[in-house]
């Protein structure tokens, strides 16, 4: 596998940091202030603005996430620099995986309108792409081709912030105006839309237990009128997501899975597509590989971990890893035991 030169690492990683700073550039007036609020025990962040005699309040996310904790204090400095994010971005394309114009422009659109800001998560092949700057090493070409766009969160969060993005619909019309709806039989609100090229953007929800959701969309009160399909194995992807950037424009803060997390996921995933899905499960097992290449770099730890935590959280778990792990690449499966022994070690 190819090493990205840790210079390219290092501006991505500064690109990441001056991106979510940017974020509160875009979402947050600084008219207004920030102010915690204390619910069921837990403190959050909520952004307030006065303004013709109303009070206004934003939900921002816990206090206790350090990332957005220190970007609260440090509001007042922050400043835009759009131009030379660009300019980074433009150089970093040069090694590093950029989405096509479509993809971007659904991404951007999304964060602007306050979809990570809500705690949501970028899933699939665009969250993939964003992996190669986190760890340095190049992709595959064949591993981050992609005509959809994936996005979950949880419900519970959903229900709780009390907070809400716009239309979904209207959003990505103003992306490119023949998205629709895509109807469906299970629930009055739509968790998909397409476009007259078939590009698809979907969101979904954990799944946890047969009773809980069911099949049936869920309803997303923070996802500005869309209902979330719920699907098995999600919460496990999606739990502790990381900030990376899809490179776009300046630069599109995202949360993504955790990339040990994402690769384990794959294992599992790969097993339960129908045969006719055969290509979509090779993709798995070509970016789990991936993946877990990179990982064994310098976080074998990491990895370890999340299987250890997939494997230990049932026995249908496990055997859906342990037949993924047969269609691997030979040179894959002494990286897996590799990692479970630095779990082991602590």
């Amino acid at each position: 596998m190819q090493q990205i030169p840790l210079a390219i690492q290092t501006a991505f990683a500064d690109l990441v940091e001056r991106c979510i700073d940017a974020s509160f550039d875009q979402d947050f007036n600084e008219q207004g202030q920030f102010v915690r609020v204390n619910s069921k025990g837990r403190e959050y962040w909520y952004y307030q603005l006065y303004g013709g005699g109303t009070r206004t309040r934003r939900y921002v996310g816990p206090v206790a996430e350090e990332a957005i904790t220190r970007r609260v204090e440090a509001f007042g400095r922050l400043k835009g620099d759009f131009a030379e994010r660009r300019e980074t971005v433009r150089a970093l394309s040069t090694n590093l995986p950029q989405p096509d114009a479509l993809t971007g422009n659904i991404i951007d659109a999304l964060w602007k309108a306050g979809f990570f800001r809500l705690r949501g998560v970028l899933i699939g092949t665009v969250a993939f792409q964003a992996y190669a700057g986190l760890l340095g090493v190049k992709l595959p070409g064949a591993s981050i081709m992609t005509q959809d766009s994936d996005f979950a969160q949880f419900k519970a969060i959903s229900d709780a912030v009390r907070d809400s993005m716009p239309p979904i619909l209207g959003i990505l019309k103003a992306v490119d105006d023949t998205f629709e709806a895509v109807a469906t039989l299970d629930g009055p609100a739509a968790v998909a839309f397409s476009n007259r090229q078939k590009y698809r953007v979907e969101f979904l929800t954990p799944n946890r237990s047969k009773s809980e959701y069911g099949s049936r969309p869920a309803s997303m009160p923070a996802l500005g009128g869309a209902s979330a399909q719920p699907l098995r194995y999600l919460d496990f992807l999606i739990h502790e997501p990381v900030w990376s950037v899809i490179l776009h424009r300046g630069g599109v803060p995202v949360r993504v899975p955790q990339p040990a997390r994402y690769a384990v996921h794959k294992l599992i995933v790969s097993t339960l597509r129908p045969d006719r899905s055969r290509a979509k499960s090779d993709k798995d097992l070509i970016q789990a590989g991936t993946l877990i290449e990179a990982l064994s770099v310098r976080r074998s730890f990491e990895l370890g971990e999340a299987l250890h935590v997939a494997e230990t959280s049932g026995p249908k778990w496990k055997a859906a890893i342990d037949r993924a792990v047969t269609g691997l690449d030979a040179g894959s499966v002494p990286l897996l035991a590799k990692a479970r022994d630095a779990y082991r070690a602590g």
